[in-house]
């Protein structure tokens, strides 16, 4: 009776490992006929970042600021926030003049850059420098950025001059911006400064160097034209 029940359990046992055998290789048949269903393929896309470089005084490296409150900053907190895949690169430092600027751009351009923001002259202005001389050193920063991504988008934004500079160098200052702007197909903002020159609140105990206050209304005023371009 016991070698009954165990040649049975033996007999039971083979048909069971053998319909599993026929499962399994009807899983793995099915599996190569339907390779998608084998293998799920990820089908996000990862976007790659691109660069904006803010190129230029103190303005932009929020001089006597706490970090992030610069504008270029602030403006990544609104790309992040708008989920836009670009990357806010902080080019600014204080005391920089346009023939100063015009050596130190090659060493910013080693990276890939999408959008350039010029934000120079401000220094030249209060020290007196020529206009024609500022616009050469200018047009040589934009001559250099465009020779190395000349896909780029490009955005000037223009500067203005204290009244005891004179009339003459004020307008001449003025209008500088604006012809190379014109010249070079970059889209213009008049005034990076508009809404906070000259209201004590909005700057520092310098009179020049905006507030972190300041700054937020200088990160809305490059964004009205930089948001046009990305």
């Amino acid at each position: 009776m016991l070698r009954f029940k165990a040649s049975t359990l033996i007999i039971l046992l083979s048909v069971v490992l053998a319909s599993c055998g026929n499962n399994q290789n009807k899983q793995t048949d099915e599996s190569k006929a339907n390779p998608a269903e084998a293998a799920p393929v990820a089908t996000e896309v990862l976007v790659k970042e691109k660069n904006i470089l803010f190129f230029g005084t103190s303005l932009t490296a929020g001089y006597g600021l706490e970090q992030g409150e610069a504008y270029p900053e602030l403006l990544q907190k609104k790309l992040d926030s708008l989920k836009l895949p670009y990357k806010a690169i902080n080019g600014g430092l204080s005391g920089e003049t346009s023939a100063a600027g015009k050596n130190r751009i090659d060493w910013l351009l080693k990276q890939p850059i999408a959008v350039f923001v010029l934000e120079l002259g401000a220094n030249d202005g209060l020290r007196g420098v020529a206009v024609n001389e500022t616009t050469a050193n200018l047009q040589a920063i934009i001559d250099k950025v465009k020779k190395k991504y000349p896909q780029a988008k490009m955005i000037l934004t223009g500067m203005e001059v204290p009244p005891n500079m004179g009339a003459k160098y004020a307008s001449d200052f003025r209008n500088m911006f604006k012809e190379l702007a014109a010249k070079n197909e970059m889209v213009f903002l008049p005034f990076l400064l508009e809404g906070v020159a000259g209201i004590p609140k909005l700057n520092q105990n310098d009179g020049i160097h905006p507030t972190s206050e300041g700054q937020k209304i200088l990160a809305e005023n490059v964004w009205t034209k930089l948001k046009g371009v990305l």
